[in-house]
């Protein structure tokens, strides 16, 4: 065998045996929905009856000003051509009174919900978060993922995370 010849079966040898290590060091990757995780598990969904539950009462009570509000503005609008000018005015600086204030109920409103909101969406985020990591651990997965553009169903672990938080690990 010549020079050239050996070099050509060791180049051969040579690529074998990085082809195989590549093979052989294969990615193990995992991709999270984090919006099915929302959606779909348990603590996700009790965190919403919570904050529904919570918030129910408050919402039923703007509900009910609004439409209060409604009827004394169409109440206003029926009776003011047989109304003093006195009278009108006087009770349409009570309906902007009025209104403002439900503004400012309904303001507050969604900022205690959204605060609410927020809080109870970074439990369910920690908790999914541990779930991952444990999956990480216990498979030797090298690489999870929680945003991708595509992603297959060969790598999607969402189903497993949501299993994980549903049976409370």
């Amino acid at each position: 065998m010549d020079t050239r010849q050996w070099k050509s079966v060791l180049a051969a040898v040579v690529l074998l045996a990085a082809s195989a290590f590549a093979q052989a060091q294969e990615l193990k990757i995992g991709y999270v929905d984090l919006q099915r995780v929302l959606r779909d598990s348990q603590p996700a969904k009790a965190a919403q009856a919570k904050l529904e539950a919570e918030f129910s009462k408050r919402e039923k009570d703007l509900a009910d000003m609004a439409a209060k509000l409604k009827a004394a503005s169409e109440r206003l609008d029926r009776d003011a051509p047989t109304l003093a000018e006195s009278e009108r005015n006087r009770r349409q600086r009570e309906l902007v009174e009025q209104d403002r204030e439900f503004q400012r109920k309904r303001r507050e409103f969604q900022e205690d919900l959204a605060q609410r909101k927020n809080e109870e969406l970074a439990q369910v985020l920690d908790r999914a978060n541990r779930a991952v990591r444990q999956i990480f651990d216990q498979e030797k997965y090298d690489l999870i993922l929680q945003e991708v553009v595509f992603a297959g169903p060969r790598v999607d672990i969402t189903r497993r995370v949501i299993d994980a938080l549903n049976n409370g690990k």
